[in-house]
């Protein structure tokens, strides 16, 4: 029986590798993808363990939540998946706003509710802040939606960690899903004792920095349609540069860097779940690879100063 671990305070029961799914049906964000492919991977999850699935309104937009909504309607299995969705993007004719408003937040529900074909979610986020809408009153139409069995649980996602204590005035938030890796720690100071304090689980995203913790590029690597802070310079060079040292204790233990970085943050007390993505099934078989990996005390230390 595959390992679970719980989510925060919530009564929601895991694999601690989850499956992103921008990459399944999000034909806005990746091009030339295949749908069948997308289908595949998320099959090829559930049939080997993986139990939570993350994904978005944005993602498509629309579209990963219809198919895994489909899949899982030709399963038949539903209960025994945790569903992470999230919404705050809302089309102005060909602009899009984002909408934390509680009625906008309660149409949203609904309608992930349709295109997943279920009756409840799991845990729903608000995906990104607006503007204008007070944080407590955007949680708190969520908080009536968990209490009609809509969603099981609460999230917050992009959120700054003010904006994060103001949703969370009444206790409601569950999870909070921010950007978090090697490279990017700022989360462990600025939102990971709060987190553990009220009980919040942290789930990250960006685990592998866009692949750059893989170890996969190299100093003459073609970076071409590669963007993003990653990719700049100095940091891409910096970077490389500690991977090597990853790539040593990878090589001891006879396993891969990208297993290495993501069991290294399971071994963080605030994270319970990590979700990185895939593109194929592949490389979802690849990602279930990190339970193997036992990390020593030392290994632990030893990666946190190589990045520290």
């Amino acid at each position: 029986m595959e390992k679970k671990t719980r989510i925060g305070n919530t009564d929601l029961y895991v694999n601690p590798i989850g499956l992103g799914t921008n990459a399944v049906g999000g034909h806005n964000l990746f091009p030339s993808l295949d749908e069948a492919a997308g289908r595949e991977l998320v099959l090829t999850g559930l049939e080997n363990g993986i139990n939570f699935l993350d994904t978005a309104f944005i993602y498509g937009p629309k579209r990963s939540e219809e198919i895994i909504g489909e899949v899982l309607k030709e399963r038949g299995n539903r209960s025994e998946v945790v569903i992470a969705t999230k919404a705050a993007h809302k089309y102005v004719g060909e602009e899009i706003v984002l909408d934390n408003s509680p009625a906008f937040l309660t149409q949203a529900v609904d309608e992930s509710l349709k295109r997943l074909q279920t009756d409840y979610i799991d845990l729903f986020y608000i995906h990104f802040p607006d503007a204008n809408t007070p944080k407590d009153e955007a949680v708190g139409a969520l908080k009536q939606l968990k209490d009609k069995g809509k969603i099981r649980s609460i999230g917050v996602s992009n959120f700054t960690l003010d904006q994060l204590k103001e949703a969370n005035k009444d206790g409601y938030v569950d999870v909070v899903q921010g950007e978090y890796n090697l490279i990017s720690r700022d989360a462990e100071k600025e939102f990971f004792p709060y987190a553990l304090n009220q009980h919040i689980s942290f789930i990250p995203y960006f685990p592998l920095a866009k692949g750059i913790l893989t170890g996969k590029y190299q100093l003459d690597s073609d970076l071409t349609g590669r963007r993003g802070k990653f990719f700049e310079k100095p940091l891409y060079e910096q970077t490389l540069e500690k991977v090597e040292h990853l790539r040593n204790i990878a090589a001891s233990k006879g396993i891969e860097i990208a297993h290495l970085v993501l069991a290294w943050y399971l071994t963080r007390e605030a994270v319970d779940v990590i979700i990185p993505g895939a593109k194929n099934a592949t490389q979802v078989l690849h990602n279930l690879k990190t339970l193997d990996v036992q990390l020593t005390a030392d290994e632990i230390e030893a990666i946190d100063v190589i990045f520290r």
